[in-house]
């Protein structure tokens, strides 16, 4: 019983990403922007008006709109909070930089 009155108390601290426009890189090197509405204490990730935006050393950044997205949390490698005021100022279609790699945890 004290256990659980615990846990309730523990408070992930990502929860205040609620809400705000974030950015998930995934194990498999896809990055993924939108807006946060839920997330669990295995990482499973919910992102509204979510794009992928796919990088390429011939092309500028190409963004593929996704709409609502589920990601298992198993395959998020990062996650953090979009700084609204920077981004506008970055013209995505002429930054130019090869794929991230996917990450292997059995390294």
């Amino acid at each position: 019983m004290e256990e659980q009155k615990i846990r309730q108390k523990i408070k992930n601290p990502l929860e205040d990403l609620i809400e705000k426009k974030v950015q998930v890189i995934t194990s498999a090197g896809k990055v993924l922007v939108g807006i946060l509405r839920g997330l669990d204490q295995s990482l499973n990730c919910i992102l509204e008006g979510c794009i992928e935006r796919v990088y390429s050393e011939d092309q500028g950044i190409q963004e593929v709109k996704l709409g609502l997205y589920v990601i298992r949390g198993e395959h998020v490698a990062s996650l953090g909070e979009v700084d609204l005021q920077i981004e506008e100022k970055i013209s995505f279609s002429d930054i130019k930089a090869a794929p991230i790699n996917p990450v292997n945890a059995k390294n």
